[in-house]
């Protein structure tokens, strides 16, 4: 799948959107606070886990800067999608990626708070913060 992947505490989160929507880019910012890369541009997903594909493991495009090579893990549980080529709803109604059954968020990889923003997404999509109304609520 084409896509950007990292993960915190083995649980990955896999960005998705068009060409120079901001994906390795948002990917390099959760690294900044914490996570681990999984892959950059191609992403294998296998009942439920993703790793890299051989040729891409650890590398991650920079723009400005071009292909680092970075540490990175080989597979995490896919726990979260995260949409970046849709607007996104102020109160979304919950919403499940079709293919993947894992849940499905959009944000705009601009903002300022889009790490954030997938960081309490992540915690939401896991059960360790309550939503009262959107994306994650019952």
């Amino acid at each position: 799948m084409h896509g950007s992947c990292a993960s915190r505490d083995g649980q990955a989160v896999l960005l998705i959107g068009p060409p120079g929507a901001g994906k390795s880019d948002l990917v390099l910012r959760l690294l900044g606070r914490g996570f681990d890369l999984v892959a950059d541009d191609q992403v294998h997903i296998a009942d439920g886990q993703v790793t890299a594909p051989a040729a891409l493991m650890g590398l991650l495009e920079v723009r400005g800067l071009g292909i680092l090579r970075l540490p990175s893990v080989l597979t995490a549980r896919l726990a979260l999608v995260v949409d970046l080529g849709v607007r996104a709803d102020r109160l979304p109604e919950p919403t499940v990626h079709l293919e993947l059954n894992v849940p499905l968020v959009h944000i705009d990889a601009q903002a300022a708070s889009a790490p954030d923003r997938v960081i309490m997404a992540l915690d939401c999509a896991l059960g360790r913060v309550e939503q009262v109304a959107g994306a994650f609520a019952a």
